[in-house]
């Protein structure tokens, strides 16, 4: 398969499958919440494919890893969130063991990504 955008890439489907269902979570959120963990959740759940893309959109392959070295910082803080609202007892547990899953499988293919673009 023919890569010509980055939405062909499944890293940035899986990442932006996660960004729709960490929406989805902090639905869950006390409102008491709406400005500090569920605007930090949803900022750095975005922020993961969104530097895959805008990396993929870049000229030159070291500035393509840089951005995706960003949004592994990014999917690391999206864990944190994640986690922090399940030992919290903000969310359901099952839908954080979810997205829990979902980030380790983005972090697979991330890493991935990052290993095949660095040896081109």
């Amino acid at each position: 398969m023919e890569i010509s955008s980055f939405e062909d890439l499944v890293v940035w489907q899986k990442a932006h499958q996660l960004t729709l269902d960490a929406y989805e979570l902090v639905k869950h959120f006390p409102s008491e919440e709406k400005y500090n963990r569920k605007s930090q959740l949803m900022r750095s759940g975005s922020s993961v494919p969104a530097n895959i893309a805008e990396g993929f959109g870049r000229y030159h392959y070291q500035e393509n890893l840089q951005f995706c070295r960003q949004a592994r910082g990014s999917l690391y803080e999206t864990k944190n969130h994640i986690i922090a609202a399940r030992d919290l007892g903000q969310t359901p547990q099952e839908d954080c063991i979810k997205l829990l899953e979902q980030s380790d499988d983005v972090l697979r293919l991330l890493n991935a990504y990052l290993r095949s673009t660095y040896q081109r």
